[in-house]
């Protein structure tokens, strides 16, 4: 009598176990996130970046996931603003899509969960001494750094009689001045004479570009998004003077840019959304990421700007893809 009892209690308890497990499983299956974006500025690149992102999460969690959406217009004080409001919102992961932003959710938070994208070099916009590829604490993300040896190279290969390189870029964002510290040397190395042209704000952009368009031979604008939101006004003074800019990313290179060495942003963004899936769905610890990178640069050109200054393009250059 008593195995039999026991029996039927062993029963009960596997079964009781088991609705245990499906309830677990329903709650889980049932939670929803609430992920917060704050992106600085609008352009291609950036939003292209944002999009991959939520795409990437929407795919794996469905309506499962909540997006509080924030542009700061290019503002740094609105940057903050739309930061504290997520903070404040109590979201679940905070995306800071270009290193403005990543700077100033790193200020607000030491809680939430928060992955960069459009982030050059992590190193230099968190000013820290022993990057190693971790960032730790409750930050990752991903990296926007396409092969500055290889851009380099590319200027070498398209303008192998230039003397002059003008290095444009926005002196307020730590990654562009990384970027044109770095190419300076790699160019340099090739026999180039660089100088370097840095702009504030929009405000400066056209004065300066206009001084550097005068002295070079070539002007190299990196991943900036100073200059990609001016990227008009930058081609509208260096295309009537003759002088080819090569740029650090695609969207630029659409308006004002002869040839890119550029990542795909919305694979950026896609690839910060599987990071955010395996933070949030599957308990993954992002003190102990590291920041990935895109897939491979591809060389690129604009084939109405090359035209129009008379750049003969190598046969391993694809042209920019249609929008």
């Amino acid at each position: 009598m008593k195995k039999k009892l026991f029996a039927v209690l062993a029963v009960f308890a596997v079964i009781a176990g088991i609705g245990a497990a499906v309830n677990v499983l329903k709650k889980e299956d049932s939670q929803t996130y609430k992920v917060g974006i704050c992106q600085f500025t609008q352009h291609k690149a950036l939003d292209a970046a944002t999009q991959g992102f939520k795409d990437a999460l929407t795919e794996r969690l469905q309506e499962r996931v909540v997006f509080d959406e924030q542009n700061a217009q290019g503002d740094y004080s609105a940057c903050t603003t739309a930061v504290n409001g997520l903070v404040s919102a109590d979201v679940d992961l905070i995306l800071a899509n270009s290193t403005a932003a990543l700077q100033t959710a790193v200020t607000s938070t030491d809680k939430i969960p928060i992955l960069g994208t459009s982030v050059t070099e992590y190193g230099a916009a968190l000013q820290l001494d022993d990057f190693d590829g971790t960032v730790g604490g409750n930050i990752s993300g991903t990296s926007d750094l396409a092969p500055l040896d290889e851009q380099a190279a590319m200027i070498q290969e398209l303008f192998p009689e230039a003397v002059r390189i003008g290095l444009l870029y926005c002196s307020a964002e730590p990654n562009s001045q990384y970027q044109v510290d770095v190419m300076k040397k790699e160019l340099e190395a090739l026999g180039y004479t660089c100088a370097l042209y840095g702009f504030s704000d929009s405000n400066d952009v056209s004065s300066v570009t206009i001084s550097a368009a005068s002295s070079c031979d070539v002007i190299y604008v990196p991943t900036d998004n100073t200059a990609a939101a001016n990227a008009e006004l930058i081609g509208n003074i260096c295309i009537p003077d003759k002088v080819p800019v090569i740029t650090g990313e695609e969207s630029t290179c659409r308006i004002c840019g002869a040839a890119t060495l550029s990542i795909d942003y919305y694979d950026l963004g896609y690839t910060t959304g599987q990071m955010a899936v395996r933070i949030l769905s599957d308990g993954e610890d992002i003190s102990t990421m590291a920041v990935e990178y895109a897939p491979d640069a591809v060389k690129r050109y604009n084939a109405e700007i090359c035209g129009a200054l008379g750049i003969q393009i190598p046969e391993d250059y694809e042209p920019l893809p249609a929008e």
